[in-house]
């Protein structure tokens, strides 16, 4: 089970690697693409370098991983056209591709965890009760600030950022991808808030922390 473990973070690193090669290969529009993964082009790097002083716990690489797929395909297909949105959208009658609404889910869920990792293992907040308040707070001003992001590409960029926005006529686009970036967080901390306590616990994860 150890080894088994240990192993488990090279697996998800090739995976996302693979993937990230993979989508890069004649996509939908180029620099879309570049646009919604450089999220994981930067993560990735920057998870490698930091993990000998600060090794994730497998809840996290798995959740890291999962995001950098979801990120991965949107860039690939746009958010508007991948084919599991499009099902979907058929499957349940739904009036856009519902692709988008995941991917903003997400972008509170796994960033919780995170957030919470780097605060019990360097603040005082372990075990605090602002803990989970400020967590859910950084994941909700990063969605905002992630909407300013698509605001400053719509500027720059005009019509050609359309792909990048994925609002698809919706005019509360920017406020749904908020609320759900808010549902996520919430629902990743009442989902797996004592596990991650119990990760944080291991004895690799102690000898990480600062003395």
């Amino acid at each position: 089970m150890p080894r088994t473990r240990a192993l488990l973070p090279l697996v998800l690193l090739g995976v996302v690697v693979v993937a990230l090669v993979v989508s890069g290969i004649r996509p939908y529009d180029r620099l879309t693409w570049l646009l919604e993964t450089v999220w994981v082009i930067v993560g990735v790097p920057a998870v490698v370098l930091a993990w000998r002083r600060f090794p994730l716990t497998t809840l996290l690489c798995c959740l890291l991983a999962v995001h950098a797929l979801i990120l991965i395909a949107g860039g690939h297909w746009t958010y508007a056209r991948t084919p599991m949105g499009e099902w979907a959208r058929e499957a349940f009658g739904l009036s856009r591709n519902p692709y988008d609404r995941l991917g903003h889910f997400a972008q509170g869920f796994v960033p919780a965890i995170l957030v919470r990792e780097v605060l019990v293992r360097r603040s005082p907040l372990r075990g605090s009760r602002w803990l989970a308040p400020l967590v859910v707070c950084a994941c909700l001003a990063f969605s905002a600030f992630f909407e300013m992001l698509e605001w400053w590409a719509a500027v720059v960029g005009g019509s050609a950022a359309d792909d990048f926005l994925a609002t698809q006529g919706d005019v509360w686009d920017t406020q749904w991808d908020m609320f759900l970036a808010l549902v996520g967080a919430i629902t990743s901390l009442a989902l797996f808030g004592r596990l991650h306590d119990r990760q944080l616990s291991s004895p690799s994860t102690v000898r990480s922390r600062p003395a």
